[in-house]
């Protein structure tokens, strides 16, 4: 078996994650004329200036929105999907060193984007450098394209889809080894309605999150505390009011939570008359499945719809219900449209698509999957399956790609967190992957 990596291509990519992670490139939309930000600008620039460094030829988007770097010939193009953009160093008081500073610490490199997504993209690039240093050539196009806008709304690619081709196959470095196959389709919409002068909430945060905690503050707040007594609901009395608690994940794991703002609704929905609230207690309820709007939907490669309330807003003036759909792979997404739009309409409420991502689906027997999972059980020994996934990569941004590593099944999952970090022996462990599996894809 091939051993690519040498000393001086883990140094090089360590360097390399230093430099990007000290770009902070959190989104600054429209900052100084860029589309996203200043340092997601710098961040694009200089991810371009290393791969030139390497003997790549680059491209970048006139307006900013992305940029790629292509290595090889051939009319087939083998992509490699990145994203720049990180999200927010979140409380720094946590932080045990500058979020914004890579270090190295108890054999980690620890760093906003050292695991999501400036790590793994490094990985896999400095692998394609120890394939050139070997003297391999390479029969496909390998091509980094670096998205900038992963983490809010997808802009970046989804204009790169309009300008550019599409790859013949492909991974984004973005995910868990062994390799996700399958990727539930993510629909976000609105519900509006009327609006109520007697009752205000404002509930729930971004649309990918289980809402863990919902307030109430209102003039049937003992009414409410009545009935979440009586249905077992758990809550924290504030001096004005009280905070519904429930158990947050991540909407793609909106079956395994408990939904604070739907418990709220229930509680509600014995007290006052509102349509807003009645749809989600009793056309949605506490199962986050779907199950009273939809029947049963699920399928053998990506397991069932998740359905998440994730927000709700109630003034005099109006009402809104946000919600994050994970819907399988086979589904009908207009049909399951059809059937929401339906009942939301018998409550008052409009239907409103806010995003949408298509599912991601390669079969199991395809040339990719198999040499991809071939590369990883020879290289770790570990031979567990392909796996599906409510969550949603750059994969599913074209038609014949992966979610590929780099994290291992062992290693802790800290993206988005506060001492964000990537064991090194991980992302030295992913490099010689990737190495391997460029090669047997792209090699000669």
């Amino acid at each position: 078996m091939n051993t690519f990596i040498k000393q001086e291509h883990r140094e090089s990519c360590v360097a390399a994650i230093r430099t990007l992670v000290a770009i902070p490139s959190v989104l600054n939309e429209g900052e100084n004329g860029t589309p996203f930000g200043q340092a997601i600008q710098d961040a694009l620039e200089k991810a371009l200036q290393l791969t030139e460094e390497i003997g790549f030829r680059t491209y970048i988007d006139p307006e900013g929105y992305y940029g790629y770097a292509e290595i090889g010939e051939g009319t087939e193009s083998l992509a490699v999907l990145c994203h720049l953009d990180v999200v927010p160093a979140g409380d720094l008081s946590v932080w045990e060193t500058n979020p914004f500073e890579a270090v190295i610490k108890d054999g980690h490199i620890i760093g906003r984007g050292t695991q999501d997504d400036k790590g793994p993209s490094m990985a896999a690039l400095y692998a394609v450098k120890s394939l050139i240093d070997a003297g391999v050539t390479f029969n496909k196009r390998i091509r980094f394209i670096f998205g900038t806008d992963e983490e809010t709304l997808w802009r970046c690619l989804a204009k790169y889809g309009k300008q550019e081709e599409v790859a013949t196959l492909g991974f984004a470095p973005d995910s868990s080894f062994p390799l996700t196959y399958a990727e539930k389709g993510l629909l976000q919409a609105k519900l509006i309605g009327k609006g109520n002068p007697n009752l205000a909430l404002e509930l729930g945060d971004a649309y990918n999150v289980v809402p863990g905690k919902a307030k109430y503050d209102g003039e049937q707040l003992a009414d409410v505390i009545v009935q979440l007594d009586k249905h077992g609901f758990a809550y924290d009395k504030q001096d004005d009011g009280i905070v519904v608690l429930g158990e947050s994940r991540h909407s793609k794991d909106a079956h395994e939570a408990k939904n604070a703002i739907v418990r709220l609704a229930i509680a509600l929905n014995e007290i006052v008359e509102d349509s807003t609230v009645a749809f989600i207690a009793t056309a949605v309820g506490e199962d986050a499945t779907g199950v009273r709007l939809f029947g049963t939907i699920e399928d053998e490669p990506s397991g069932p719809l998740t359905f998440n309330v994730a927000g709700v807003t109630i003034t005099s003036e109006y009402s809104e219900i946000r919600l994050d759909i994970r819907i399988p792979v086979l589904a009908d997404k207009d049909a399951l449209v059809a059937t929401l739009t339906k009942v939301a309409s018998e409550y008052g409420l409009e239907y409103q698509e806010y995003d949408y991502l298509a599912s991601l689906y390669v079969p199991l027997d395809s040339e990719l999957v198999s040499t991809l999972m071939a590369v990883y059980r020879d290289k770790t020994g570990d031979m567990t399956e392909p796996m599906s996934s409510g969550g949603a990569t750059y994969a599913r941004t074209m038609s014949n790609c992966v979610a590929f590593g780099a994290a291992f099944p062992h290693t802790l999952n800290t993206e988005h967190q506060e001492n964000e970090r990537m064991p090194l022996e991980d992302l030295y462990s992913a490099m010689d992957i990737y190495a391997e599996a460029i090669y047997r894809l792209a090699g000669v």
